[in-house]
Parts: structure tokens; C-alpha cells; sequence
């Protein structure tokens, strides 16, 4: 019976990070380019009451055996990189990524950290950055005497001179791939940053290789489903009761146990 209060104490702990997992993801339903992030659990070590084909005779072995385990734990919580829907916006500086790759941001330290929301806009210097300030990297610039910027699926940015009516070369985009995108450390902010389980950065041209195309005017939406987290919701709500039941339950034995001597 005190095995069994432990046992479902840890279901309840790890039902208790279920929801808190599920919780981000609909609080961030309509992040753009959010991914959803995924619970995992693994059992935790067993107690041998009988050895499995453990000797019940000279002759005959334990078929089985007597294990019993201790509860659950959370093993892992992976992000789902899955491709979100697309919306359009007819934002000039608003970029989706139509299949495979990341969007490289320079942050102050120097660093480069990995996004796809691609809600970009212009400085005061006329440079491209993120919502936050920070630069897109590789750095393009658009200088105040050129209208019409368009950026092409393969990346690569032009805009019209003003007075001359040429086309003018502003850069290009370039994006960025792991072999293990969920192995990336998230930032918040939408940023990721490469670590050892994500493998090296590749980096290429869109609309080349593995990497998909550039969508100008149009911004990634976040990939989580509402009404598989609210199923997700409510079943780890209904497992945190059964666990808390299964305490309950324990404590009542215990109880009657500590009567008999009455």
C-alpha cells in the first residue's frame, strides 16, 4: 500500500507537466510559427518480487515473473517541426518558409539563434530585423531611395530605384537546416539556438537541396491543433484524478489497517 501512494504520487507529478505542456501550446495557438511541443514519459524502475524463470521446481521455471513497478516520469518534451499553415498578409517584409529551413537572426552577443516566424520589418538604418531588433542574417539593407521591394522564392531581394527605374540588388536570403531540428534549444521569442543533439548548421539556398522556398507576404501560422490539445487536456486531467484517487484509496486501506487494533 505505501508502494502504491508513491507509485501515484510520480503519475500525478508527471500529468502535472502533461498539462503544463498542453497549457503552452494553446496559450501559443496563435503564435506565428509556433511548434508544438510534444510530452513523453517513460516507466521508472521496477521492484523484482520473483525473478523471472526463476526455479519453482528442479524442473520447471517461472514463466513470468513478479515485477512491480514504481510509477512514471517524463522523459523527454519534443518539439513538433511540422510545417504550419501559410496565411497571406501582403505585408511586404512578412516571409513564410514553404517547406524545410530556418531564418537566421544575429542576436546583441553576437551569436546567431534560428527562427521561422519571419514577421521582419525595417530599422531606423533601414535594415531587415525581427520583431525584437534583431538582425537578419546574412544583413540586407534597403536604402530610402528604392520602392517595390520584392523577395523572390530563391531569396534573393530587389527593389526599383526610385529615379532611374532599375532594378537594384539588395542581397539574398539564406536559410539554415539541422539534421535534428528537435534537438535545438529554444529561446523563447521564437528563436532557437544549435546545440550538440541538433547536429551541424547547414546552410543553402532556398528553393535548393532540402531547403523550401521563400513566401513573400505571407507569415507561417503555429501548428497546433486546438482540438487534439483539448482531448490532451482533458485526459490528463481525468489521469491526474485517477492518480489522486489511487492515493486516496491507498490512504483508506491504510486506515482500516491502523483499525484493526480497535
Amino acid at each position: 500500500m505505501i508502494r502504491g501512494l508513491y507509485t501515484a504520487a510520480t503519475g500525478m507529478n508527471s500529468m502535472q507537466h502533461q498539462i503544463d505542456v498542453t497549457s503552452n501550446n494553446i496559450a501559443n495557438v496563435n503564435t506565428t510559427a509556433f511548434k508544438q511541443d510534444r510530452a513523453e514519459f517513460q516507466d521508472l524502475m521496477y521492484e523484482t518480487l520473483n525473478y523471472t524463470a526463476g526455479r519453482t521446481t528442479q524442473t520447471t521455471l517461472n514463466p513470468t515473473g513478479i515485477d512491480v513497478g514504481l510509477g512514471v516520469r517524463i522523459s523527454n518534451i519534443q518539439k513538433n517541426f511540422t510545417e504550419g499553415d501559410l496565411k497571406t498578409t501582403s505585408n511586404t517584409f512578412d516571409l513564410a518558409i514553404e517547406g524545410k529551413g530556418f531564418f537566421q537572426i544575429t542576436l546583441p552577443s553576437g551569436e546567431t539563434a534560428y527562427t521561422r516566424n519571419g514577421n521582419f520589418k525595417l530599422n531606423a538604418d533601414g535594415s531587415i530585423v525581427n520583431g525584437n531588433g534583431y538582425l537578419l542574417s546574412p544583413e540586407i539593407t534597403v536604402p530610402d531611395n528604392v520602392t517595390d521591394v520584392t523577395i523572390g522564392k530563391d531569396g534573393t531581394v530587389t527593389a526599383t530605384d526610385a529615379q532611374t527605374g532599375d532594378t537594384v540588388d539588395l542581397g539574398e536570403i539564406t536559410l539554415a537546416d539541422f539534421i535534428n531540428p528537435a534537438g535545438l534549444i529554444p529561446l523563447g521569442e521564437s528563436l532557437y539556438m544549435q546545440s550538440d543533439a541538433s547536429g551541424d548548421v547547414l546552410e543553402g539556398n532556398p528553393g535548393e537541396e532540402q531547403f523550401g522556398s521563400v513566401q513573400q507576404g505571407m507569415i507561417e501560422l503555429s501548428n497546433v491543433k486546438l482540438v487534439n490539445e483539448m482531448v490532451d487536456l482533458i485526459t490528463a486531467q481525468r489521469a491526474y484524478e485517477a492518480n489522486s484517487k489511487a492515493i486516496t484509496t491507498a490512504d483508506s486501506m491504510l486506515d482500516t489497517v491502523n483499525r484493526l487494533k480497535n
